[in-house]
């Protein structure tokens, strides 16, 4: 394999075209061709200097690429990502896994048996903000979680849902387009959450799917997250909204859109504002402010940097399809709650159960 790998981008959306933007800006990467058959993406192509192929099948037997990056809508991420696979090219593939645990854990059977490298985009775990709020939080900054907030209000325009599947039931959606950051961030810092209650709404753009959401998470640990998300309300109120990941595309407003409430300290984020008592915890003392220190760099870069390690090394992924499967089951609790009104506990046994049934497998053909 060269030095510089070269890189498929399969979709030519707008998180697809973010990542070609990036691999543009990437030295020990490069842009081999964008697989999309729309003519903005034939468009899109030309004007970046590489081959348009009208599928994963064209680019398989081009052999133009090393590996590719799969930003195609949810419920094409299990049929390319396996194809890709099958064939020895590891893949970094836009969250959400899959638009379903069954296409998931398919996958994630795909992965095993090949070996070949699969990281999901969870790109926000590659954000020195999310890198440092990490570290200040297992060295325990804020103490034991006791509470947490974050909310999410992204007014996205008409023209945004001009693409069927963001209306569809099982591929569109703040829930799992857009909340499945915020599952992942807060499995992240807190660990596993055991059980979730959720109301959701579709009265402002009465698509099939919802516009707006609450949830209530309860974490092994014990404490309480809530999580209220629209893509129709108006607020700078959300992660990309105030973070600055993607200047490019979203303002970064000066806002708070994560508090962590712990049991020595409270933590708020995108502005890593850490918050602590000058003793015992006690609501009459004013409590004091320091900023946790953070390195820098782009999080799509710093991806795509873990990406060619993958590529050119092999090891763990910083997010594998295990873990990124981990959130579509809270996802499907969540939606689960939010239908029937009760509390519904978070099952990741099937995680635990193919794993047993690789090792098993594994076992047979030693």
């Amino acid at each position: 394999m060269s030095h510089v790998a070269g890189i498929a981008v399969v979709g030519a959306g707008v998180i697809g075209r973010t990542h070609v933007d990036t691999l543009m800006r990437m030295p020990s990467l490069r842009l081999a061709a964008i697989v999309d058959p729309t003519p903005e993406a034939h468009a899109l192509a030309q004007t970046r200097g590489v081959p348009a192929l009208p599928d994963v099948e064209a680019l398989a037997g081009s052999g133009l690429a090393q590996a590719a990056i799969v930003a195609t809508p949810n419920e094409t991420h299990l049929p390319i990502a396996a194809f890709l696979l099958e064939r020895g090219l590891p893949v970094l593939l836009e969250k959400p896994v899959a638009e379903s645990l069954s296409s998931a854990l398919q996958l994630a059977d795909v992965a095993r048996r090949t070996g070949v490298p699969l990281l999901i985009g969870h790109h926000r775990r590659h954000n020195p903000i999310i890198r440092a709020a990490h570290r200040a939080i297992r060295d325990g900054a804020i103490g034991d979680l006791v509470m947490a907030t974050v909310t999410s209000s992204l007014a996205k325009p008409d023209s945004y849902f001009a693409a069927a599947w963001r209306r569809t039931a099982g591929a569109g959606g703040p829930l799992l387009i857009n909340l499945v950051h915020e599952i992942d961030l807060l499995r992240h810092f807190f660990g596993e959450i055991l059980s979730v209650q959720a109301t959701t709404s579709h009265a402002h753009r009465g698509f099939e799917v919802e516009d707006t959401a609450a949830v209530c998470a309860t974490f092994a640990g014990g404490g309480l997250a809530t999580l209220c998300i629209s893509d129709a309300a108006v607020g700078p109120w959300a992660w990309d909204l105030s973070a600055g990941e993607n200047l490019g595309r979203f303002p970064a407003h000066p806002v708070s859109a994560h508090l962590y409430a712990g049991s020595r300290g409270g933590l708020s984020l995108p502005d890593l504002t850490l918050w602590s008592s000058p003793g015992l915890p006690d609501w009459t003392v004013e409590l004091v402010s320091d900023r946790v220190p953070m390195g820098k760099g782009d999080p799509y870069e710093r991806q795509l940097a873990h990406f060619a390690e993958l590529i050119r090394d092999g090891g763990t992924p910083l997010v594998d399809v295990r873990d990124a499967t981990a959130n579509l089951i809270v996802l499907d609790a969540i939606g689960r709650a939010a239908r029937t009104g009760a509390r519904v506990d978070v099952d990741l046994s099937p995680l635990h159960e193919a794993t047993a049934t690789g090792r098993s497998e594994a076992r047979m053909h030693e």
